[in-house]
């Protein structure tokens, strides 16, 4: 969807030990393909070969940024990280890119990261009084720095994960690749989804979504715990729970609504079928005589199609979605803007046409691309539009990886649903009830974060939010 009006997605992680050496850079490769939906800004992969680190990273999608020719030359290897970006913390330059490389006397250190600290600017002008120097503006850097830190306080690099998870707080789903092993990290209320399986080689595969386990024929073994840490090394896989019920439990909800792909699962819940709950949810409340179910593309149609199972109302494709389009399509002004969302959407004309149509997408933000759609349908002879949505209105900042960072630019802090449904030119508008949320994964026994809906945060707030914190002025 338009980049102007639509949340955007985080950053997905990948890593893999292998049993023998090979030139793991692929299985990263594929595994990141998996992923994208995660993050479209930059991508990279670090490959270990005895411990000697070669690193290949840009801005671009993971097709554009790694030709075979560049993964020929990360070579053949025993372990491999790689990360799909989009920051919500520092620029996104290619100074950014993950991995984070750093080269120390205690041993190099590979960091892939998924998430925001939320004591980034503590944590850097601690460190920066001590003498670190910076060469990027992300979070991912301090968490490198503090890593290295402690390693120096300690007499094993699993000592110095778990000291530093003391000292980190907020979002953080880490793959670390060091010279004999790689360790998975979760933060202690696992706001960011981090799971591991195995192929059938003996590779073990860590990635931020089980779809990309699948990518790589690697089993799903399980998903790892807030506040675990999981090491990978010669000797097999051990878990230390060291932090684990150190904080509440606080996954992202937003995940079952919009992140994750359909065909992952996460802490044991399927996405789809968390999709389906909140369109039967929505069908529930928000009844509507019509003639036919619509979903946006990609991600309101597993909720179009729980609409329908519910209501009764019949499910059929309504409007197509030029898949050649990124997410990053720049539309400078409203008329590019507009123009932007016509060439990424089409209706079929042939399901509209004299039709009372149920439109269902994830969510509403500035209003743009939604009102947009409502138009396209029109057009193409839609007699009525209802419009519903799988979120409840977004009424708050997100802090822990979802760039959600103003209350301004929100248009339900602006206007009431029947204000917002005359705006985006709807004949009815509802959004999932907040009380459906806790129900959505189906998952007894875990609990949510929801602070965007609900304002129910479950760490302290920043002192500072905004994502250029660490970027110098023009005229600096």
């Amino acid at each position: 969807m338009d980049s102007f009006d639509h949340i955007h997605e985080e950053c997905g992680v990948f890593g893999i030990y292998a049993a023998n050496p090979f030139h793991v850079g692929n299985t990263v490769y594929y595994g990141l393909y998996a992923l994208q939906h995660r993050g479209q800004e930059s991508c990279g992969i670090t490959v270990s070969n005895n411990g000697r680190f070669t690193t290949h990273k840009d801005l671009g999608l993971v097709s554009d940024v790694f030709t075979p020719e560049e993964l020929e030359k990360l070579g053949e290897g025993s372990m491999a990280v790689g990360h799909v970006r989009y920051g919500t913390t520092g620029n996104s330059g290619r100074e950014n890119a993950q991995p984070i490389v750093v080269s120390h006397f205690t041993g190099a250190l590979a960091t892939v990261h998924n998430g925001n600290l939320t004591n980034a600017g503590e944590l850097r002008h601690e460190l920066e009084s001590r003498g670190a120097i910076f060469h990027t503006t992300s979070d991912t850097e301090i968490i490198s720095y503090v890593l290295t830190q402690e390693r120096l306080e300690t007499y094993t690099p699993e000592d110095a994960v778990l000291r530093a998870m003391n000292r980190l707080k907020g979002a953080y789903s880490l793959i670390l690749m060091l010279e004999d092993k790689l360790i998975a990290v979760r933060d202690k209320n696992g706001f960011r989804p981090l799971c591991y399986g195995r192929n059938g080689h003996g590779d073990y595969i860590i990635a931020s979504e089980t779809c990309a386990l699948s990518s790589v024929s690697a089993e799903y073994i399980r998903d790892i715990k807030p506040g675990e840490v999981v090491v990978f090394d010669k000797t097999g896989v051990h878990s230390l729970s060291d932090n684990c019920g150190k904080a509440p439990e606080a996954l992202c909800i937003f995940e079952y609504i919009y992140f994750a792909r359909p065909d992952s699962r996460i802490d044991g819940a399927s996405i789809h079928h968390a999709r389906l709950r909140a369109g039967k949810f929505l069908a529930q409340d928000y009844p509507v005589e019509a003639d036919i179910v619509i979903g946006v593309p990609d991600s309101g149609t597993d909720g179009a199609i729980g609409y329908a199972k519910e209501s009764g109302i019949p499910y059929d494709i309504g409007l197509i979605k030029n898949k050649y389009i990124g997410r990053t399509f720049i539309s400078p002004g409203q008329k590019s803007r507009e123009t932007g969302v016509r060439i990424k959407l089409n209706a079929v004309r042939e399901t509209v046409e004299g039709k009372r149509v149920v439109l269902v997408d994830d969510s509403i933000v500035r209003s743009t691309t939604i009102a947009r759609t409502v138009a396209i349908l029109r057009e193409a002879g839609a007699t009525q539009v209802h419009v519903r949505i799988t979120a409840p209105p977004f009424l708050n900042p997100c802090y822990y990886g979802v760039d959600i960072d103003s209350r301004e630019n929100l248009i339900a802090c602006k206007y009431t649903v029947p204000e917002i449904c005359q705006l985006i030119g709807a004949d009815s508008l509802g959004y999932l009830d907040i009380r459906h949320l806790n129900e959505l994964p189906g998952n007894e026994g875990h609990t949510y974060c929801t602070a965007c809906f609900t304002g129910d945060y479950k760490t302290r707030l920043p002192e500072e939010t905004k994502r250029d914190m660490f970027e110098k002025p023009d005229n600096a």
